[in-house]
């Protein structure tokens, strides 16, 4: 099924539903759907290629953007903003796409313009005109509807490749399996080119007719204002939001009376603030688990259900099992092994990287996850830590080789190696460990400023020390294990 068909069966047969709030402007069905109408024909006007890119915030704006798209039969590409241009080029050249839907806040927020593309800003639409009459394109179960750029461990990002079937089967899973309805309101503040923001904050509360409540900042206070205000029942963050949530000193349990739920997800939930926002909100969070490349959601620990540690149960129609990472035999309950899965929101593969494909998935299918977990005896899953080497700071997924390599330009540096430090409120932040060349003189700021130009701000890290060897194997590799314990 298209992904785009429910929802615009929704707002027209509800057009005067206030079905989005964000900073700026409520929007009705009618609005969304002239509004998706309008800019379909722009897109029309200035696109030729068959894939179109998106850079807007979180914001009724975007939604209306990836409607336009997939009317015009076109796949979706919403693209990070909070990216250097070297990297958000990459994306936009891999991609293949010809034209960038966004607007001047953006790219003035950005302070450059990427080459290679047409720019259609937001600000350059008739808005006001009525759009020519056209039947919106159909697509397969198995058409691709959205491309999503993930970190990949060579530093480069990887395209996800998400079908029109793989996100309407997440919709439904997840409705399903929580049981939500028209009578939500969430609150949105996980950034819209981010998988879960994408299909669980925007495109689930449109295809089920709830209202989805949209702030381009994450501003703990006025969240707090917004859930009382708004009468939000649905949350879903990360770890170092509800930190910050539970540091609000005005905050008081009526205001979150009407959240129902309180869901965290991108990296582990750490005791001391569930404790913290359960002190002060009376409201407990339950965490979920999932991947960009699995739509995203694979697990989710309902309220009625809620077990420390755990990501809960699978969702319906998903196949989770639990390795030995030697021989890759399933695990029973209680062991630990490498966490793999299966279900019809799994990714079609990684767009024009076809051994990257082929090494992602198992012999059975299962796509290899490279998080290590376990299973209880009822079937909840408990991450317990990761085979690969990513990093995740604040829910975001940064690998060590890519601040490697843009620590290595600098001309001080010959060599470096980093690794995960813990953190108190954005769960896990880099470590980095430099070897100088002989004769430099390291300079912080120097090397700071030149990882400015280079990398986006989250993926900085936090320290760098100076070691007059890095600690190297026999073949000469660095050794991360032996930088983690010098962390």
């Amino acid at each position: 099924m298209s992904i785009h068909w429910p929802i615009i069966r929704r707002l027209a047969t509800h057009p005067m539903r206030p079905f989005i709030v964000d900073d700026t402007r409520t929007y009705t069905g009618a609005r969304l759907l002239i509004g998706a109408l309008v800019l379909a024909d722009a897109i029309d006007r200035v696109s030729t290629s068959r894939h179109i890119a998106v850079a807007l915030p979180s914001s009724g704006a975007f939604p209306i953007a990836a409607l336009a798209g997939w009317i015009t039969g076109r796949v979706v590409v919403p693209v990070n903003f909070l990216l250097k241009k070297e990297e958000l080029q990459y994306i936009l050249d891999d991609a293949e796409v010809d034209t960038l839907v966004t607007a001047q806040g953006v790219l003035d927020f950005m302070g450059y313009t990427p080459d290679r593309v047409k720019v259609l800003r937001a600000e350059d639409v008739n808005w006001h005109v009525v759009p020519e009459p056209r039947w919106p394109a159909q697509a397969a179960d198995d058409d691709l509807g959205v491309l999503l750029y993930t970190s990949g461990t060579s530093g480069r990002p990887k395209g996800v490749m998400l079908t029109h079937g793989n996100i309407t089967a997440n919709i439904r899973q997840c409705q399903q399996h929580v049981g939500f309805d028209a009578s939500e309101v969430m609150l949105g503040i996980l950034p819209q080119f981010h998988t879960f923001g994408l299909t669980v904050l925007t495109l689930m509360p449109l295809t089920i007719g709830a209202r989805a409540v949209f702030m381009r900042r994450f501003m703990p206070g006025k969240v707090i204002e917004a859930m009382r205000e708004h009468k939000v029942t649905a949350f879903i963050g990360i770890p170092s939001m509800y930190n910050a949530l539970a540091q609000v000193r005005s905050g008081k349990p009526e205001d979150l009376a009407t959240l129902r739920y309180a869901v965290s997800g991108g990296e582990p939930l750490p005791a001391a603030v569930a404790e913290a926002f359960m002190a002060r909100y009376n409201v407990r969070i339950n965490e979920g688990y999932g991947m960009t490349e699995l739509s995203p959601v694979t697990n989710w620990c309902r309220p009625q259900e809620y077990r420390a540690g755990s990501v809960g149960p699978a969702l319906p129609e998903m196949s989770v099992r639990v390795v030995d990472i030697e021989t890759g035999h399933d695990l029973g309950p209680g062991l630990d092994g490498e966490i793999r899965l299966r279900g019809p929101n799994l990714m079609r593969g990684y767009f024009k990287l076809p051994e990257a494909t082929a090494a992602a998935f198992d012999q059975r299918g299962h796509l290899r996850s490279g998080d290590i977990g376990r299973t209880d005896r009822d079937g909840h899953l408990y991450i317990t830590g990761r085979l690969k080497e990513m990093l995740i700071i604040a829910g975001e997924n940064v690998f060590p080789r890519e601040i490697e390599e843009a620590l290595n330009s600098h001309p001080a540096i010959k060599d470096s190696g980093v690794v995960g430090a813990a953190d108190p409120m954005r769960g896990e932040v880099a470590a980095a460990f430099v070897e100088l060349k002989e004769n430099a003189v390291y300079d912080e700021q120097s090397v700071y400023d030149h990882l400015r130009a280079r990398i986006a701000g989250f993926k900085l890290p936090k320290t760098i020390r100076v070691l007059e060897a890095l600690p190297r194997n026999a073949t000469g590799k660095v050794m991360r294990r032996e930088l983690k314990k010098m962390v």
